[in-house]
């Protein structure tokens, strides 16, 4: 890594881990990561004049996540990241203005692993990561813009299902977990919807 990108990076750390509340491994693979991606797509500010072109795909819901929230002020709440959580050291960068997209994941684990972690600072991207030119097939309600008006109520449910994330089942709007019959939680009282 030449000096000026040494310097970037560890001012971005700083900031990543400030955000996270410390500097681990995560944050600083994060942090190469966040670099990586948005250099291969062509952001150069991602929290100013380029805030609305970019929207990231993390998975993995751990410490690397917050690298990238810290530095692109991506969120999921601003619906401009996806935290998907397949457990792998892994993101997708797409750049909404031209299309560009790129998933940085971390190399097979290898023999040097440790050697390769305790390098993260310094190794070359391409040694580091495994950088992958992509298509994402985004759907509208995917987008930040996509009003969140959108909204159906489904037939004996308390709440509306937002963002068009409801499904027809034989003609029947329904929210997803009741179309699946699965939930991440069980109801132990209350109204349960």
């Amino acid at each position: 890594m030449d000096a000026e990108k040494s310097r970037e990076y560890a001012r971005l750390l700083e900031e990543a881990g400030r955000f996270h509340g410390d500097v681990c491994r995560g944050i600083e693979i994060g942090t190469r990561m966040t670099m990586a991606g948005l250099a291969a797509i062509g952001i150069s500010d991602p929290k100013g004049a380029d805030r609305k072109k970019l929207l990231v795909f993390a998975e993995i819901d751990r410490c690397a996540t917050d690298a990238i929230t810290a530095l692109t002020g991506c969120r999921p709440g601003k619906r401009t990241m996806k935290v998907l959580d397949y457990g792998k050291m892994a993101a997708t960068f797409v750049n909404l203005e031209d299309g560009r997209a790129v998933r940085i994941g971390m190399r097979e684990k290898r023999e040097d692993n440790k050697a390769v972690l305790d390098a993260v600072a310094t190794m070359p991207d391409e040694a580091l990561f495994s950088v992958t030119p992509v298509a994402v097939d985004l759907k509208p309600e995917d987008s930040a813009r996509h009003a969140a008006a959108h909204l159906h109520l489904a037939p004996g449910a308390a709440r509306p299902v937002l963002d068009g994330r409801e499904v027809v089942v034989e003609g029947e709007t329904l929210c997803r977990s009741c179309a699946t019959g699965r939930t991440y939680y069980r109801v132990r009282g209350g109204d349960g919807a």
